[in-house]
């Protein structure tokens, strides 16, 4: 409506939530300053923004693969960082999509001046999606399974996943949607605080997870070569036990997880796996906001009389990939995943490990931007992940190619 500047998005207004994109300005005046502002509203109503001071080039022309910001939510060329940056306006509230049905809508606005949002000059909006094109959502409540699985286009046959997040809990989609988009047969699969299950189980069953895997074996799509897991935080640690005690399990990835059983003890067949300890009394929690930090619960690791909870993972056959933040403010989980990796070199064992200086706990698809603090779902408290936005953001992108790559080269 007569705007003076055309905002695009290339090569579409439409895409994956973990697709890159090219964000231009064309129309605007030679050198002129200009601010753009990305929003977000959220599932729950809440509004999630950015915003970067850039300077046009001689031909009126912006391009957020070339031009840097000036200033704003971060410096420098970031063709991504208007969404990696985005905020609540309210604090401590983390991104995440819950009906993966629908896309997340990222309006991308520009306005004359720098920091001034009085005139606009231009507008569009980019539609990221969590479900590629075709791919089939179906509920699972088979036996005692809960758990959401997502069919790839096509009869396959294709790799399949189990994706398991952390002791939040609930039926988590919006990795496992995306994960299927890129040619995997995924299922998200609850473990804690969803429907009938407790929020603080006081035993995990491995038959639990066997009858997932068992259930994806089954599946026409899914080629018999092994299924893959995925993990993150006590997730992690979940899929390290699957891996060690499942035959079926080819590969793992253990994202910010540890080598040893959490929180809840894991029942085995004639065998269980007690609870890593730990002593709540070390938590600190933060004089003015009530932020709780939980990096020295756990019992040292290095003491033998942690031991029996360690996961052997050494006795398991399959390839295994380790990530984590050197940020993080949850667990010590650089120095749990070191501790495995070396468990498994002593042993000839395949292994793959990256730590990501600045990136905190929560290592999630790419473009979500860092939740340094937010309301753990079962514990009812604000909790400390750790982070830095642009090192977070870059670990982001490189976990999620690594990750994919590793389930290609092994299933």
């Amino acid at each position: 409506a007569g705007m003076a500047a055309r905002v695009s998005v290339l090569p579409s207004p439409r895409c994956l939530f973990d697709d890159p994109v090219q964000i231009r300005v064309a129309g605007l005046q030679p050198q002129q300053a200009v601010t753009l502002r990305a929003s977000l509203v959220d599932e729950s109503g809440e509004l999630f923004q950015s915003h970067a001071l850039y300077r046009a080039g001689s031909s009126g022309e912006l391009d957020l693969s070339r031009s840097p910001a000036l200033g704003g939510s971060y410096l420098g060329v970031e063709p991504m960082g208007l969404l990696w940056a985005l905020q609540s306006k309210t604090p401590y509230k983390r991104l995440a999509k819950r009906n993966v049905l629908t896309p997340f809508c990222v309006d991308l606005e520009v306005y004359e001046g720098h920091g001034d949002t009085t005139r606009l000059l231009g507008k569009c909006t980019n539609e990221r999606w969590f479900l590629g094109e075709g791919v089939k959502r179906i509920s699972v409540r088979e036996g005692r399974l809960r758990a959401t699985l997502f069919l790839p286009p096509g009869p396959g046959p294709f790799p399949g996943l189990i994706d398991l997040y952390g002791s939040g809990g609930g039926l988590i989609e919006y990795r496992a949607s995306l994960l299927a988009s890129r040619g995997f047969v995924t299922l998200a699969l609850a473990y804690m605080s969803f429907e009938d299950i407790p929020a603080m189980p006081e035993i995990l069953e491995l038959s639990y997870f066997e009858e997932a895997v068992n259930f994806l074996q089954k599946q026409q799509q899914v080629k018999d070569t092994g299924i893959g897991v995925l993990g993150l935080s006590k997730g992690g640690d979940l899929a390290l036990s699957m891996a060690t005690f499942l035959p079926g399990i080819k590969a793992a990835v253990s994202i910010s997880g540890s080598s040893f059983n959490s929180f809840v003890p894991l029942k085995g067949d004639g065998f269980t796996i007690p609870v890593h300890p730990y002593d709540l009394g070390r938590m600190k929690i933060g004089d003015e906001s009530g932020i709780v930090d939980f990096s020295d619960v756990l019992d040292d690791h290095m003491d033998p009389a942690t031991w029996d909870c360690r996961i052997p993972v050494e006795r398991s056959l399959a390839k295994f990939l380790f990530l984590s933040g050197l940020d993080d403010k949850n667990w010590k989980s650089d120095l749990y995943c070191r501790d495995a990796v070396q468990r498994l070199q002593q042993h000839g064992r395949e292994v793959e490990f990256y730590s990501y200086s600045g990136a905190g706990h929560l290592l999630e698809p790419p473009y979500l931007p860092l939740c340094k603090v937010s309301i753990h779902r079962v514990l009812g408290m604000l909790v400390h992940w750790g982070g830095q936005w642009r090192e977070h953001a870059k670990a982001q992108e490189d976990a999620w190619r690594r990750i994919q790559t590793f389930f290609w080269q092994h299933l």
